[in-house]
């Protein structure tokens, strides 16, 4: 409306803008103008104002035309002056140039004007819009109700900024929280400001004001809220709608919603009771979480039956959390309940994993990608969460697919590679130092598809609803070549990642199209294509990996199946890796009391205009390290209801940020507080009965309130009213301390009502119903009146306390006992309990049934008989309350016998009761009470049989009943009392009895330990029957604050052999301990000192200062180093390993450094190792113990590296078939390799062979054929992370490895069958004269060989001596009786199709006697001379 009215009033202005221009041009000539030096001078504001009115002004076309033609008029009457040769032409130019001046000076001297009272008035209406004081646009009206109805008041006020509201009562404010629950409801929306009262009473009629205020003024508005009583039907009450509605009996709900915790991943129901069966207006039942209306559905049931409606999820999820609402209609709108519920973390699989994300959404659709965020979990396990796995399943499956390989830093990740039209599901994984969380709840099913598809859709409507569909793709069919994209630039920049953006070229063209994405370092004229294995089908792109701190131009090309088209132009330079920073905490956390259970945090809201996610609240017990979570689901208010928390335990709370990138630190810790119900005004008393009766007076008692407000019940006032009169009027003006009270000045034979109401701290409470009407009649009759007060304690599952008040009239003689009667809970039937009267006031019950509920009465007796039964009590379940405690009975550490008790709650002004055998208070000369917070303690002074009985305990001021008793019997008492002697007589407990340690010079530590001493302990140490002080030989050590008692010796020696005994006295604790140091145990100990002092010497020289470590280098070499001091030039150093001297060690006597190299480490190398230096001074060593698991870590180091040295995956053909393989530096069997074929696992089999050596891993593929192209994948696991190397067998590449392997196998098959000298033949042969030489040797060939034997190059002849024998592949020559011109060079040549092959051997003859030349003869055992080649 504001807008609106503001062009209005722009478009009159400009109206009287033309209009004043017209007038002015047509009197211009009229005026009188300042000259030049007279104008005015203009600021630049007034000009830039000036100069924007104009722009925005039209000009008529009436004001043009004139001004042409009075242009045209002065050029016409210039002319005539030419031709006529006027001597005042020049003059007359003069003149009219001056006139154009000052029409000029004058429209900018106008327009100025109109531009700084637009201006103004602009000022004005931003001052108006910006920032105004508060002013009622509808104020309060006065209103007239009746008692018990609600009213609503409301107003609506103008104001900017929003004003502060605040409500007050007769002038005073209203605090809601001081009044009692739902008593007044506020709410501002929107300006409309209403103030509810619930059930009004009399005490609501009062003036009523609202005042609103802010920083430009305030304002109030008043009104008078009349409260008016039902008197019967001349009130009005007797119309149709009164009777309707009282017909129409609707229900109302029985208990209230209590907050429901429920577990991820199991069922739960929310139910809701009535109090009868809901009507038929009544049945359309709505439930809400969060304000969302909530439906049936697969995994969520809504039922209602048996006056209880259900709300069943059959699998939580944290998303489940939250407030849920129940709806239920009535005559006057609804009624509603709301609770939380909490969804629990589910047991981590993980010992310290974090909780699962939730609330994982899709945004950004396109056809091949989407940006999915999630929420933080609230638990992160003890750890920071690291990242989050993003996990994909086609909608339908449950085959679940990782989206990322390193964790996502923040909460929200660009997911590529997507099938166009595809549906899919999303959830995510939390992961820290200890593990992975459970999945998320899945997304919502999200389609692929591509948005731009609409708009490239024309449709043309004709003929009644039919519609013609143009596509712009087929008016586009001229683009061949694409265009380049446009508008390329960074949509998002992150730690992990840069998300890019661009626009598709204009026109885009039929075909369909891809795109590829550059980068390019700034100020680098290089640009690298990024995606080039996976193309992007939408103009979106995610880009992982860059540099941190580097900037980056990127530019895109666009791709048809007609060609790659220019890149577009760069984008702005983007800087990698800025981190996203988590919100800061909120501030000002408080905490408040809310009820016995529960707590209330408010804090204020983020600062300088941040919106979270939302919010976790954390609480803590006080005393307590672990931090438990509240909310597992961000609340987005600033206050939260804490339930479930323990009555009476103190409590800190804190709150956490929660934002994208995950949660904030923790807010500063609120101050602690005890989980206390909040102050509030009593219930209403209850139970009035007549105890006795005068003449003119009554005595009447009534029961407490059942809800005290959590303070002390002050006192009470009561109403009396004469049935025969209309008015109540007060009894008391100051409040009755007790329940009993005697109302006097009454007239006999009336009949009196009475009311009353209780008051506490926090005022008074509401007012009773009245009571039955009692007759003021004086009571005569001989027996007894009736009890009253009957109240049951102790409550447990089977039994309780019965207690009451004896009655206040006796009748004709004393009460002599009384009979309990007892009825469950909606039956008449009363049942006697005892048999016999019982003569106390108190009565225990038991044989209860647990759960069922009870209702008890006391009737007295005296001898003229039974008197009237008391009005029975309240009902009572038995059952035993969750967090009932029981007496405690101990000893304390002082020796004192104590009776203790815990309340579970307890208020501020609540007290302990004690009492002995219900009869009254103990005996204070021989009990002391102590009392320290919810605890309470009743100490036995001189413990005997006069203690024994029953005690009991009772704290008042509270709601529910807190009791509970412990009967002291002989025989716990006697079992106290011994124990009580224990503490008050006690002995010093030892610890660690006599230690002996050796020290490293050879000193003797003797050494005991006890529990820690006071400082006033006292050590007496013996030796021999002789006393100990302290020497510099025999030095004695007593810490007392930890009990250790240590004597030193420092030289150890036959002098020390003997007894040593400590005694020890702390107060009256007192003990000894004995050391026997002789025989055996001494000359053990007096060796190891002996060798220790050594030792301790020799350490004077050479010795370590770096123990021996460690290291794998890069080239996969294994150094082994040490580092020495104390050197002197005869200092030597050796290498050990498994106790063997080994050498291939450096040492450098300069810097004392040690150095092993294994340069190939291998299994043989597991063992100890150790380094020793020595000279005359001294030795030192230092050992390594390189087995199991520090093997295994040096094995892993070595994988690591090594893995990190594999070249690319290459491709190499074999006779055989296609090796893959890649170059390590270092390959040992502790590194797993696995293949994979198109992301499928391959084991070895018949045609496919995985294997490695000492620097390759390969994968043998014998006998390719087509099934084997596609993409090989190597994954190297070091036994901490993995590796992976791909490459692709495909296309080109496979077919020129198949055909190389083609001319492989041939060539091999060739040299496989070609004839060759298999074995046999050695390189030289000595033989003796006469002797037969034999040479024997293996051919082969396939077809099989010639075979032809040379002797010095010439072709033997085998006849006489020479004879060749051929038996299958095994060929003989054999020579008889050689002779000395047998000696040369023999050869045997093989050959067949395929090749040839020759074997040689030289023999050589000598005579007998000789020395064969190359053997040396040599003896050994048995005097045999052999002869051996040299």
């Amino acid at each position: 409306m504001g807008t609106r009215t503001f062009f209005h009033q722009r478009e009159e202005e400009q109206k009287e803008e033309r209009k004043h221009s017209l007038q002015m041009t047509s009197t211009t000539r009229k005026k009188k103008f300042k000259t030049s030096e007279e104008e005015e001078t203009f600021s630049p504001s007034e000009l830039s104002i000036a100069a924007a009115l104009a722009l925005t002004s039209e000009i008529p076309l009436d004001y043009k035309i004139r001004r042409e033609a009075d242009i045209l008029e002065l050029e016409q009457r210039g002319q005539k002056r030419i031709r006529f040769g006027n001597d005042m032409e020049k003059l007359e130019k003069e003149v009219i140039w001056n006139c154009r001046l000052l029409r000029v000076r004058a429209d900018r001297k106008a327009l100025r004007r109109k531009a700084v009272e637009k201006a103004r008035m602009e000022k004005e209406y931003i001052e108006l819009r910006s920032g105004r004081a508060p002013m009622f646009w509808i104020p309060l009206r006065v209103h007239s109700v009746w008692e018990r109805m609600e009213v609503t008041l409301a107003c609506t006020v103008l104001a900017s900024p929003p004003p502060q509201v605040t409500w007050y009562k007769n002038g005073v404010r209203i605090n809601p929280r001081l009044a009692p629950a739902g008593k007044y409801k506020m709410k501002n929306k929107f300006g409309m400001l209403t103030l509810h009262i619930s059930r009004c009473s009399m005490e609501d009629s009062a003036e009523y004001s609202v005042e609103v205020k802010n920083q430009y003024g305030e304002a109030y508005s008043f009104a008078t809220v009349l409260v008016r009583k039902y008197y019967g039907t001349e009130s009005g009450f007797d119309s149709e709608i009164y009777r309707r509605s009282l017909m129409a009996r609707e229900a109302d709900f029985a208990f209230p919603l209590k907050p429901l915790f429920a577990r991820e991943k199991e069922p739960f129901t929310l139910s809701c009771y009535f109090s009868s069966d809901l009507p038929e207006h009544q049945r359309n039942i709505t439930w809400f979480r969060d304000g969302e209306l909530l439906q049936s559905s697969e995994g969520r049931e809504l039922k209602y039956q048996d006056r209880e409606a259900s709300l069943t999820v059959a699998c939580a999820h944290k998303e489940d959390e939250g407030f849920y609402t129940i709806h239920v209609p009535s005559l006057d709108g609804h009624k509603e309940q709301t609770t939380y519920v909490f969804v629990r973390d589910a047991a981590a699989e993980t010992a310290g994993a974090p909780g699962s994300p939730l609330n994982v959404k899709c945004h950004d659709v396109h056809k091949d990608c989407l940006t999915l965020t999630w929420v933080a979990p609230s638990d992160h396990g003890g750890s920071p969460v690291l990242g989050y796995y993003i996990e994909r399943c086609v909608a339908g499956s449950e085959d679940w697919v990782p989206c990322n390989e390193k964790p996502v830093k923040t909460c929200r990740h660009p997911v590529l590679g997507l099938t166009e039209g595809q549906t899919y599901q999303f959830r995510v994984k939390a992961v820290n130092k200890q593990g992975v969380s459970h999945p998320s709840k899945p997304s919502d099913p999200v389609t692929t598809y591509d948005p731009s598809k609409d708009e490239r859709v024309t449709v043309i409507q004709y003929d009644e609803g039919r519609t013609i569909e143009i596509l712009k793709d087929d008016l586009e069919g001229h683009i061949k070549v694409p265009l380049p994209p446009t508008n390329v630039h960074a949509s998002e920049v992150r730690e992990d990642y840069v998300a890019l953006a661009w626009d598709e070229p204009d026109p885009r063209g039929k075909e369909p199209l891809q795109y590829y994405v550059e980068k390019s370092l700034v100020g680098s004229n290089s640009w690298q294509m990024v995606n080039l294995d996976m193309p992007a089908n939408a103009p979106r792109f995610a880009l992982f990996d860059l540099v941190k701190g580097k900037s980056y131009c990127f530019r895109v090309r666009s791709v048809n199946k007609y060609g790659l088209s220019e890149p577009s132009l760069p984008s702005e330079p983007v800087t990698a890796g800025a981190k996203l920073a988590p919100l800061p905490p909120p501030s000002q956390v408080l905490a408040f009391r809310d009820t016995k259970t529960s707590v209330l945090v408010q804090w204020d809201k983020l600062k300088d205009g941040l919106e979270p996610l939302g919010y976790y609240i954390y609480c803590r017990e006080t005393g307590t390290e672990e931090w438990q979570t509240v909310n597992n689901k961000p609340v987005p208010c600033n206050e939260f209801t804490v339930p479930g928390l323990q009555p009476g335990k103190e409590y800190v709370f804190c709150v956490k940020s929660v934002s994208e990138a995950g949660l904030s630190e923790s807010s500063p810790e609120t101050d602690p507080i005890v989980v206390r119900p909040a102050i509030t005004c009593p219930s209403a008393p209850h139970g009035f009965v007549l105890l006795h009766c005068g003449k003119t007076n009554m005595t009447i008692a009534w029961k407490p309130p059942k809800r005290k407000g959590g303070a002390k019940i002050l006192g009470y006032f009561l109403d009396q009213h004469d049935t025969a009169e209309l008015d109540w009027h007060e009894v008391n003006i100051q409040p009755i301390p007790q329940r009993v009270y005697t109302v006097s000045n009454l007239e006999e034979g009336h009949l009196y009502q009475f009311r009353a109401s209780a008051v506490n701290m926090a005022g008074v409470g509401e007012v009773s119903e009245p009571s039955d009407s009692f007759k003021c009649e004086e009571w005569t009759m001989r027996e007894p009146g009736p009890p009253y007060d009957v109240q049951c304690f102790e409550v447990r599952d089977t039994s309780l306390q019965l207690r009451w008040e004896a009655p206040l009239y006796t009748g004709a003689s004393p009460v002599t006992g009384y009979y309990v009667d007892m009825c469950e809970a909606g039956s008449e039937d009363w049942k006697q309990l005892n048999k016999q009267p019982t003569a106390t006031t108190h009565m225990k019950v038991s044989d209860l049934e647990t759960g069922k509920c009870y209702i008890f009465r006391v009737r007295a007796q005296n001898k003229a008989g039974i008197g009237p039964p008391s009005l029975p009590s309240d009902p009572v379940v038995a059952k035993t309350k969750p967090g009932t405690n029981e007496i405690e009975l101990g000893v304390d550490e002082e020796g004192f016998i104590y009776m203790a008790f815990e309340a579970p709650e307890k208020n501020d002004s609540s007290e302990f009761i004690w009492t002995k055998d219900y009869e009254g208070p103990p005996d204070a000369d021989r009990v002391q009470m102590e009392e320290k917070g919810n605890k309470s303690k009743l100490i036995l002074k001189e413990p005997s049989e006069k203690d024994l009985g029953t005690y009991s305990v009772e704290v008042t001021d509270v709601d529910d009943d807190i009791s509970a008793s412990r009967t002291l019997t002989k025989e716990d008492l006697d079992k106290l009392l011994k124990r009580s002697h224990e503490i008050r007589n006690p002995l010093i407990k030892l610890i660690s009895g006599w230690n002996i340690d050796v020290l490293e010079k050879g000193e003797v530590r003797l050494w005991l330990e006890v529990e820690k001493l006071s400082p006033n302990a006292e050590l007496h140490l013996i030796f021999n029957d002789k006393e100990l002080t302290s020497t510099p030989t025999h030095k004695i050590n007593f810490v007392k604050g930890k009990g250790l008692v240590e004597l030193i010796i420092q030289n150890f020696c036959d002098d020390d052999k003997g007894l040593y005994t400590a005694q020890l006295q702390d107060g009256k604790a007192k003990n000894q301990f004995t050391l026997v140091l002789m025989d055996e145990c001494f000359d053990k100990v007096a060796e190891e000192a002996d060798a220790k002092r050594r030792q301790w010497k020799k350490k004077q020289g050479p010795h370590f200062i770096e123990n021996l470590k460690w290291k794998v280098t890069e080239s996969c070499e294994v150094l082994l180093t040490c580092k020495a001091a104390n050197l002197s030039k005869d200092t030597s150093f050796q290498w050990f390993f498994n106790k063997k001297a080994r050498a291939g060690g450096t040492f450098d006597p300069q810097t004392g450094i040690g150095t092993l190299c294994i340069k190939k480490i291998t299994k043989a190398d597991e063992g100890q190792y150790k380094a020793v230096v020595s000279d005359d001074r001294g030795e030192d060593y230092t050992q390594l113990d390189l087995t199991k698991g520090a093997f295994e870590d040096l094995l892993k180091e070595l994988c690591r590296i090594s893995a990190l040295s594999a070249t690319p995956l290459k491709i190499r053909p074999t006779a055989e078939g296609i090796k893959i393989y890649t170059d390590v530096k270092y390959y040992t069997d502790y590194m797993k390799t696995t293949w994979y074929h198109k992301e499928k696992q391959l084991e070895s089999r018949d045609r496919l062979k995985a294997g490695s050596t000492m620097n390759q891993v390969w994968l043998h593929i014998l006998d390719p054929t087509d099934a084997d192209k596609g993409k090989y994948t190597l994954e190297l696991f070091d036994g901490n992370n993995s590796h992976k190397l791909s490459t692709d067998l495909s296309g080109q590449a496979f077919e020129d490895a198949l055909a190389e392997h083609k001319r492989l196998k041939e060539a091999a098959i060739a040299e496989k069958r070609r004839a060759r000298v298999v074995q046999g033949l050695p390189d030289v042969a000595t033989i003796m004269e006469d002797k037969t030489l034999c040479l024997t040797c293996c051919v082969s060939g396939d077809p099989y060989p010639e075979i032809t034997w040379f002797k010095n190059e010439k072709v033997i002849v085998f006849k006489d001596r020479y004879k060749m024998d051929v038996k299958g592949t095994v060929v003989t020559i054999t020579i008889e009786k050689v002779c000395n011109e047998d000696t040369g060079k023999y050869s045997i040549y093989v050959k067949n199709k395929y090749g040839s092959e020759t074997g040689q051997v030289t023999i050589s003859v000598y005579k007998h006697g000789e020395i064969p030349i190359g053997m040396e003869e040599k003896e050994i055992t048995g005097g045999v001379v052999t002869k051996k080649p040299k």
